[in-house]
């Protein structure tokens, strides 16, 4: 089995949040009093870890999610990506990306984000109108998301913008009025996520009810179709962008090449000694079968337009497509128009039912 790969990204999760948004399952904590410095040292620390596994890499993509990582000092940030770079050989169109939120923004935030080193900004607006920010739980207004958004245009020659559709009763022409806001903003890349409830967080707990499946579906043909108008290719599942400016760095993970995770809750995937590894928890490896690898891959490549690579399916885990997934429920899907599948590639006609052909392909 070959194990190397030509991209390998590293990303670092910064927890941290001013408030918790009652829709996020991912791990994050409200604190404003933390200790940076003891931080960074121990991101500092993993990453020297980790180094000794992965310095034959070259790093093509450095990603700050989190939580909220604009609260990061941009001191710290540069001090990270200085360490990265000195470590690691990297690419010289490295993408180092930064998701920011509005109620961070500082009068020089982003031209000193931009200054430590971040070349693409992602900003989480969620909404443009008041009353859905509100119930979002975001602690920003529309006229800071605005002004945010000059900013970041101004600043950033890569940039990315968040919005969160299919809310409870919203109408299809309101969310046309968001999504004709945000192409004429002119951004290169449209993260747009429809509203889902996960288990253990507020909305769940509070038993709230999303926009009925037919509506939603409804507003997801509609937004793919009025945003290839304006040149925005759907290339994953939720996310859209003009032509050379798709996330390099997301595109690891959909695509199975390996990356680092720094930081609690932070999990990465890389290779090793003939090994696959999971990396979870600081500076420790859990090995994984081929079998639970391959169903990674088939779960996130399908997200993509281009779907699976099956030479590259092959080249990660170890083991023949054909001969993994149910040959049985490949044909059903396959007379039923869902699936496009030729010897070099598998994909979807589209995404609709994209979790239940995931199923079947994996019994």
């Amino acid at each position: 089995m070959k194990l190397e790969t030509q991209k390998f990204g590293i990303y670092i999760h910064w927890p941290y949040c001013l408030s918790k948004c009652p829709y996020c399952d991912f791990f994050s904590k409200v604190r404003k009093d933390v200790s940076q410095s003891e931080i960074i040292e121990e991101y500092i620390s993993d990453l020297d870890f980790y180094h000794n596994l992965t310095e034959h890499k070259k790093v093509t993509s450095i990603f700050f999610g989190g939580g909220t990582p604009s609260l990061i000092e941009p001191k710290n940030i540069e001090r990270i990506i200085n360490h990265i770079k000195s470590k690691w050989n990297y690419a010289d169109d490295i993408e180092i990306s930064l998701e920011a939120n509005p109620n961070t923004q500082t009068p020089s935030l982003f031209s000193d984000l931009k200054s430590a080193g971040i070349n693409r900004l992602s900003l989480g607006v969620q909404a443009l109108n008041d009353d859905d920010l509100k119930f979002l739980g975001r602690t920003h207004d529309t006229k800071q998301a605005l002004n945010s958004i000059e900013q970041v245009l101004k600043t950033f020659d890569n940039h990315s913008f968040d919005l969160i559709y299919a809310r409870p009763n919203q109408q299809l022409k309101n969310w046309e009025t968001e999504l004709n806001q945000a192409t004429n903003f002119g951004f290169k890349h449209l993260s747009l996520y429809q509203l889902t409830i996960e288990e253990g967080t507020p909305f769940h707990k509070q038993g709230l009810i999303t926009l009925n499946e037919d509506d939603a579906l409804a507003m997801y043909n509609f937004t793919n179709e009025f945003l290839a108008k304006y040149g925005y290719e759907q290339y994953e599942v939720s996310n859209y962008a003009l032509n050379g400016f798709e996330s390099k760095h997301n595109q690891l993970y959909w695509q199975g090449d390996d990356y680092l995770g720094i930081g609690k809750s932070a999990h990465g995937r890389i290779r090793h000694d003939r090994k696959i590894y999971a990396t979870t928890h600081r500076k420790k490896l859990e090995e994984l079968t081929q079998v639970e690898r391959a169903e990674e891959l088939i779960i996130m490549g399908l997200r993509l337009r281009t779907g699976i690579d099956k030479d590259a399916f092959k080249n990660i885990c170890g083991l023949e497509f054909d001969d993994f997934i149910n040959k049985r429920n490949l044909t059903k899907l396959i007379e039923q128009d869902l699936i496009i599948d030729t010897k070099e590639n598998i994909r979807l006609h589209d995404f609709a039912l994209l979790n239940k052909i995931i199923e079947e392909l994996c019994t």
